[in-house]
Formats: C-alpha cells, sequence, structure tokens
C-alpha cells in the first residue's frame, strides 16, 4: 500500500486558516454550481420583501402561534408569488376560504403560501423561481395591504421559513499568536 505526502507540512494555524476561508467562501454563495447560485432556497417574492410579522411558534404543539411568516409584498406590482425550492406542488386550493398553494421539497421538507390564488396544479413540478400564483390583498393580521404568509415545515414540526433564505454572516477573527 501506498501512502502519498504532502511535500509540505501544514501548521495548525494555516490549517485553521485554510478551513475559515473554505467556510467562508462555501457559507457566501461564492462556489456554486453552474446552473444555479448555490442556493436550493430563495425569497418567494422578488425582490427580496420585508418581513412584517416574524416567526413566533407556540411553547407547545396545540397553543396559538405565528406558524410562519409575513411577507410585505407592496414593492412588486405584479405580485407574484414563486416557489421558493425545488419541489411538487402537493396541494393547490382554498383552506377555510383563503387560497393556499403547498410544495413538497426533498427532505420531507413543506413550504405553504396565503393567500394566493394558483397557477399550478397538484403534481406539478417546479423549480426554484417559478411562479406559483397570484397573491390576494388582505391577509388577516398582517399590516401590510398586500401580504404573503409564508411557512415551512418537516414532518410535524413547524420550522421558520427564513432560516432557508438567511445563511447568516460569517465572521473571520485573528487568531491570537502563541507566545
Amino acid at each position: 500500500m501506498t501512502c502519498l505526502r504532502s511535500a509540505r507540512r501544514w501548521s495548525p494555524r494555516s490549517a485553521l486558516v485554510s478551513a475559515a476561508l473554505t467556510a467562508a467562501l462555501l457559507a457566501s454563495g461564492s462556489v456554486a454550481a453552474a446552473d444555479t447560485d448555490g442556493r436550493p432556497f430563495d425569497w418567494p417574492l422578488q425582490p427580496r420583501p420585508a418581513v412584517v410579522t416574524p416567526y413566533d411558534p407556540p411553547p407547545e404543539r396545540w397553543l396559538p402561534g405565528h406558524r410562519g411568516v409575513d411577507l410585505d409584498a407592496g414593492s412588486d406590482p405584479t405580485h407574484t408569488v414563486v416557489a421558493a425550492g425545488d419541489g411538487v406542488v402537493v396541494f393547490a386550493g382554498a383552506v377555510a376560504g383563503r387560497p393556499v398553494v403547498s410544495i413538497d421539497h426533498a427532505g420531507g421538507l413543506r413550504t405553504t403560501y396565503e393567500p394566493v390564488t394558483p397557477t399550478v396544479t397538484v403534481g406539478t413540478r417546479l423549480r426554484r423561481g417559478q411562479p406559483i400564483g397570484v397573491l390576494e390583498a388582505g391577509h388577516q393580521g398582517c399590516v401590510a395591504a398586500w401580504c404573503l404568509h409564508w411557512g415551512a415545515r418537516r414532518g410535524r414540526d413547524y420550522l421558520d421559513p427564513t432560516a432557508l433564505v438567511d445563511r447568516g454572516v460569517v465572521v473571520l477573527k485573528p487568531l491570537a499568536e502563541p507566545e
């Protein structure tokens, strides 16, 4: 069995710096596949909307809470809602008199969009960014006139959908010099 060794030995410091730079590049989306920008999910409204009501899960599953986010669509004159990620439409219809679209994504994730008059049907395969419907005005409980309620869940567990698109900020700090 042959073992190949690098001619250069890595110091712990250079290995740490290399790992940090690689992590920063991956987190920034600078390293991406050729056909996408490297992100599996994006905002369902373009341009990026303001979050007017944040995710506020209840302490217990059966208690009231805000199981999604409300997004202000006021800056989009078309009020077109797009799929946040690749998936398959599993529901396009009314729930309690409100139009809703639900999409199943890889890994057991489901995203839901309300109030959206669907332009897709159940079984439609979608790519991230494809139109799924038109937003209706007057989402109850939202301060914005044109407001999209965007929800996400995996199985029975509700998730904050903004976590799908917000990558956070990577901050590199200098290493202390050994004494």
